[in-house]
């Protein structure tokens, strides 16, 4: 069988994989618009159950990934002064370079092509292919060219939100609630390796356009916003 997957993230190298486990004879082609090394955001999270799953499925990667991951059973939720403790829940937390890193030696030991730096801009190149995944990300462009056939929808959210990387790292799940005369800002951070967490500071549109609203120029307004954030998150948890 001739597979070809659009997409080198996660679940394209994950489907590769997989499909590999069912039969070795499978012939597997993945192709990822951006380079072998390029990656979007900092790190990701998996529960206890998705590990054993993955165990399951594929021992080898399951046993790079548990090499490479940071662990942790407590959530915590700071709000009002206070920081609330949940325990016994178990996360495992990476960074996704290092994910994605595991997933393509992992597959080239399987015998999967792997093609990078490479846009798929017209499917029928692929025509003779047995199986074509869309594994493009959620702004496929595979699906989008095929959406009468798929039928996706989209349902587009107001609330605005900024993904991070800091060097703070953070000892539990932790959800962060700060309330002042703009508004709720809500934090969601977690630690993927010894020394970095991924920070994500998420508000509401209305929220969002408070902090120098009334300032006459789009510079001053990001002068004032950014100085909001350093003032509000100084002391964190607080």
């Amino acid at each position: 069988m001739r597979i070809v997957s659009i997409g080198g993230g996660p679940a394209g190298l994950y489907f590769a994989i997989l499909m590999k486990q069912v039969d070795p004879s499978h012939e597997i082609l993945v192709v990822e618009r951006n380079r072998a090394d390029d990656t979007f955001g900092f790190g990701v999270v998996f529960s206890d159950a998705t590990l054993e799953h993955f165990q399951e499925a594929d021992r080898e990667s399951h046993a790079a990934i548990t090499r490479a991951f940071a662990h942790w059973d407590d959530i915590d939720t700071h709000y009002a002064g206070q920081v609330l403790r949940s325990t016994g829940h178990g996360f495992s937390g990476m960074s996704r370079q290092t994910l994605l890193t595991i997933l393509q030696q992992r597959c080239a030991a399987l015998g999967v092509t792997l093609r990078f730096s490479t846009e798929i801009d017209d499917l029928a190149r692929h025509a003779d292919a047995d199986l074509v995944l869309a594994a493009d990300g959620a702004n496929s462009s595979a699906r989008g060219r095929h959406a009468d056939w798929f039928g996706p929808r989209v349902d587009w959210r107001p609330n605005r939100f900024v993904w991070l990387g800091t060097t703070f790292p953070f000892p539990a799940f932790t959800f962060i609630f700060k309330e002042d005369e703009h508004g709720l800002w809500r934090v969601h951070a977690y630690r993927y390796n010894r020394e970095h967490s991924t920070f994500i500071l998420e508000t509401t549109e209305a929220t969002w356009r408070r902090p120098g609203s009334t300032a006459p120029t789009k510079r001053r307004r990001r002068r004032s916003r950014s100085g909001y954030s350093r003032a509000s998150w100084a002391a964190i948890g607080s």
